[in-house]
């Protein structure tokens, strides 16, 4: 099953339109789409590694676009709209939480935790919420996707035939491993960046909003 998904998808990565798959799939999964687009993106750079930097440019640009959705949301629309996007997502109770972190260290949470597997949307919502200075937010933005997404552009550019020839022999493996480096560098994002444990205990123990 696992094999044939990866074929599939090798396929349709190598299609002409798949650039504005990513493109879209990026923007609206910074305001409301639970899929991650990286799994699309790192498809395509080992379908076509010499494309690597260029998607990894697509991905990033119009996820910070979609960013702006999401920070929209947050300013404009969060009683009607936002809630209930939010709840639907599962992510009401870490709303409180993500408005204290941003309250209390701004830009440098969006630049950190937006390059790791927290939800980007959660942040953009909440910076809107919040009144975030707007151009703070765009270029914070712009730091932590292409952290998120150009690290792949330029490992796959790098070394992505001897990357993709791993894969084909050892997908399961490969996978695996995949999942482990999430999960590890999510705990290590969290370690690092948690702040002082004063903030910590406030914004943790953060009622609704």
């Amino acid at each position: 099953m696992l094999r044939r998904l990866y074929d599939w998808t090798m396929a349709k990565a190598a299609d002409r339109r798949a650039e504005w798959w990513l493109a879209g799939f990026s923007f609206v999964e910074a305001s409301f789409f639970p899929v991650p687009p990286h799994p699309l993106l790192g498809i395509m750079c080992l379908a076509e590694p010499r494309k690597a930097i260029r998607f990894a440019v697509i991905a990033t640009l119009a996820s910070v676009a979609g960013g702006l959705l999401g920070y929209a949301i947050g300013h404009f629309v969060y009683e009607s709209v936002g809630t209930q996007l939010l709840a639907v997502l599962g992510l009401t109770q870490s709303f409180p939480k993500a408005a204290c972190y941003l309250r209390e260290y701004g830009a440098e949470i969006i630049m950190i935790k937006g390059a790791t597997p927290i939800p980007f949307k959660l942040l953009t919502i909440t910076a809107g919420f919040i009144e975030m200075p707007l151009v703070t937010f765009v270029l914070a933005s712009l730091v932590s996707r292409s952290i998120s997404f150009m690290l792949v552009g330029v490992l796959f550019r790098l070394f992505g035939a001897p990357i993709k020839a791993f894969i084909d022999k050892y997908l399961g493996l490969a996978t695996a491993g995949f999942v482990v480096l999430v999960v590890g560098g999510f705990i290590a994002a969290v370690t690092l960046t948690g702040g002082g444990q004063e903030t910590n205990e406030k914004c943790e123990a953060a009622a609704p909003i």
